[in-house]
């Protein structure tokens, strides 16, 4: 079993979800409507279909309607059973099948009236795949990481490299701050993966901080001429954050392109990016962390 998860967002629509569509299901009604009549009757009923203003058919379209509705809520719910579709609480149950808990990140604070702050549909979904490798006895990656997520709710990512016959390094990322550990944190993990139904006797074990490599993103957008500039900038600066929180994992790459491709919201006519300069590869160790965005309105673009 690899230790490395299938890309669920890659996996082909499931053949239990049906395309619906409204005009071939009021065409199936209003055929099945003419089939109830006489022969003799056929052709009047079908020439009355034809007419929109018609009772028959308006009761026909809230039929029609009403089954698309129908169907989309059965679409709805088959998606709810599914790994890479269920969400919020239909998560839960599916990750509860496999002994995974949603971990609180924060948790609630009364006097303050703050909520807690819950793990993402995505890590939790992450962790929820990863969840198999932990029922081998044997030591592999994937157990290591998968123990390593659950040991506690501020791990963020982890992974497991063997540098040498009977040793295994594990790796963890932090959901605070950079992402650097604090001892806590890999005190905890050290704690699960030492105990004895979980490590093999023959493999000794060290837990560290990932390396963090700080980069800043700085480029400066034209846009093209309109009233949405605002809403343009808006759009890249939230694209680009979302590109870093993505790319913050151990082992990722920042890339020009994914900045580029980040900072393109509709409405930039060009991007010409100042920092970083190069890509971004982090090691297995090591995890890239975004210190800061600025994204710099330079006008619009006119024809010289």
């Amino acid at each position: 079993m690899s230790a490395t998860p299938i890309d669920l967002s890659k996996l082909p629509s499931p053949d239990i979800i049906e395309t619906i569509d409204f005009d071939t299901l009021l065409s199936t009604l209003k055929a099945k409507f003419v089939s109830l009549h006489t022969k003799e009757e056929q052709a009047e009923i079908s020439e009355t279909l034809k007419l929109e203003s018609e009772p028959i058919v308006r009761l026909l379209q809230l039929l029609a309607y009403r089954e698309m509705t129908l169907r989309q809520r059965v679409n709805d719910a088959a998606r709810r059973i599914m790994l890479a579709y269920a969400i919020d609480a239909d998560l839960d149950h599916l990750a509860a099948l496999v002994g995974i808990k949603r971990q609180t990140i924060t948790p609630a604070n009364p006097e303050k009236g703050t909520k807690a702050k819950m793990e993402g549909n995505a890590d939790l979904r992450a962790r929820v795949q990863l969840a198999p490798q932990r029922f081998s006895v044997a030591g592999p990656e994937g157990a290591y990481i998968s123990l390593a997520r659950n040991a506690h709710a501020h791990v963020l990512d982890a992974t497991a490299i063997s540098p040498a016959p009977c040793e295994v390094l594990v790796t963890i990322l932090s959901r605070l701050d950079d992402g650097a550990a604090e001892a806590s944190l890999i005190d905890a993990v050290v704690s699960a993966l030492s105990a004895s139904d979980v490590r093999p006797l023959t493999d000794k074990v060290t837990v560290k901080s990932a390396e963090v490599i700080k980069y800043e993103v700085r480029a400066r957008l034209t846009f093209f001429s309109g009233p949405d500039r605002a809403v343009a900038l808006e759009e890249a600066n939230k694209a680009m954050k979302g590109y870093a929180e993505q790319m913050h994992r151990l082992g990722m790459e920042v890339t020009l392109d994914g900045i580029y491709a980040a900072a393109r919201a509709p409405g930039v006519q060009k991007v010409v990016l100042e920092q970083p300069l190069q890509s971004i590869k982090a090691s297995k160790t090591q995890a890239p962390y975004c210190t800061s965005i600025e994204l710099i309105d330079d006008g619009v673009y006119s024809l010289e």
